[in-house]
């Protein structure tokens, strides 16, 4: 979120800046609400300010002057909370500002090649995809869960339930052991307040599923990423400066509508409701952001290569991050069946724009700051599966088990 008094005195400024993530930001309607809503706020100082002189006078005839000025206050009041309901209806929807380093553009075309990791395997017989390799023994059973639950959800069964149980622990394993990460296990059902802190609501509320509960006004969601629960931990907090950096880790179900997603990826575990992924959160001094993103993206970038899985890093375009992001680097994993690489991680530096929104400080010499917040998948453990399966297929249609997750697979060498 951001700082208002920021917005008016640079309003040519962040129009540009908006302008780059594919938002145009009307001045004219902001000046005019921004007004407006002043101009009652003034209005109801000066009448609270005559009410409170009325009030150290004795004399009958003022009584009657405070009420009528009371009555004025409480009218202006409602009038200047839905001016200001609109206002931050603006507000809210602005999203963060693009880091100097992101690369200006519209959509995915406009984004940077870092770099390419691991070599394409070259399998010498025609490639199968998860999804046919799954249906033997209906290990990956869609019709089982169409039943259940409807469309774009799976049950895996056996050795592949065995298999994301076992990516799942690895994963943890190397984020906590390795990378120092402290494990957490957090709640999957959470408030308004908390969705609003990360950027889900309000622009996103579409894609969430939202919990109906009985004699109750608070709305409650289920998480669409452990980020969400992670990053809110920190909400509404006066860290001290010794307290940083903090870094957060947890595996954690994620559910998303998909909304805007229609006719996309329907066929097998790419797209899912509900999915696993080990999920990867930062709390860092703002000036550390983009050095701390850097390690993250190493951190996710770690658990490919030990399983030997080709990928490549690709730095986002202004107009292709996410809304709360300044910075982001998606790692796009190699999916044989398709011949392209696909999403598999992103992570991205988001500044102090969520903590503002979380009330989220921490104590410095000079006074108060909002910390600097950081997320990124490590790694999604579905897209995981999908890519530990295809690129490790044989001619029969086993799947060779890497070395290193053999312990977490009670020693198998094939599924």
């Amino acid at each position: 979120m951001h700082n208002l008094k920021d917005l008016r005195k640079n309003l040519e400024t962040f129009k540009k800046k908006f302008k780059d993530r594919n938002l145009n930001f009307d001045i004219d309607e902001f000046n005019k609400l921004d007004k407006a809503n002043r101009d009652l706020i003034n209005k109801k100082e000066v009448l609270e300010q005559e009410k409170k002189s009325l009030s150290k006078s004795k004399e009958k005839s003022n009584f009657e002057k405070s009420k009528k000025i009371s009555e004025q206050i409480e009218k202006i009041s409602v009038d200047q909370k839905k001016s200001q309901k609109h206002i931050n209806h603006i507000v809210f929807n602005l999203p963060n500002i693009a880091h100097e380093d992101v690369p200006i553009g519209k959509d995915e075309k406009d984004n940077k090649l870092i770099k390419k990791n691991g070599k394409l395997k070259d399998f010498g017989f025609k490639i199968k995809s998860h999804v046919d390799l799954g249906k033997k023994n209906q290990s990956i059973d869609f019709d089982s869960s169409t039943k259940l639950s409807g469309s774009r959800f799976v049950v895996l069964k056996d050795k592949f339930a065995l298999l994301e149980r076992a990516l799942i622990n690895f994963m943890l394993d190397v984020h906590v052991n390795q990378f120092k990460y402290t494990e957490i296990s957090p709640p999957l059902i959470v408030n308004e307040d908390v969705m609003f802190g990360t950027g889900q609501l309000p622009k996103f509320e579409e894609d969430q599923f939202e919990i109906k509960l009985e004699n109750s006004e608070e709305r409650k969601f289920l998480i669409p990423t452990a980020e969400v629960v992670l990053t809110n931990l920190v909400r509404k907090t006066n860290l001290d400066i010794s307290e940083l950096p903090q870094r957060f880790v947890a595996a954690t179900p994620c559910f998303r509508k998909e909304a805007g997603s229609y006719g996309k990826d329907t066929k097998g575990m790419m797209r899912q409701h509900q999915f696993y992924k080990v999920e990867l959160v930062s709390i860092v001094e703002p000036k550390h952001c983009i050095t701390e993103l850097d390690r993250m993206l190493n951190c996710a970038e770690e658990i490919l290569k030990k399983l030997e899985i080709p990928y490549q890093v690709v730095l986002l375009s202004s107009g292709d991050m996410g809304f709360s992001a300044e910075k982001t680097f998606d790692i796009e994993v190699w999916i044989p069946s398709e011949k392209k690489y696909r999403e598999i991680s992103s992570c991205s530096s988001c500044g102090s724009f969520q903590a503002r929104r979380m009330g989220a400080k921490y104590r410095t010499s000079s006074g108060n700051e909002y910390v600097g917040t950081l997320n990124g998948s490590g790694l999604a453990a579905g897209r995981l599966m999908i890519a530990l399966i295809e690129n490790n297929q044989n001619e029969d249609g086993s799947i060779t088990i890497p070395n290193i997750l053999k312990k977490y697979m009670n020693n198998l060498d094939k599924i």
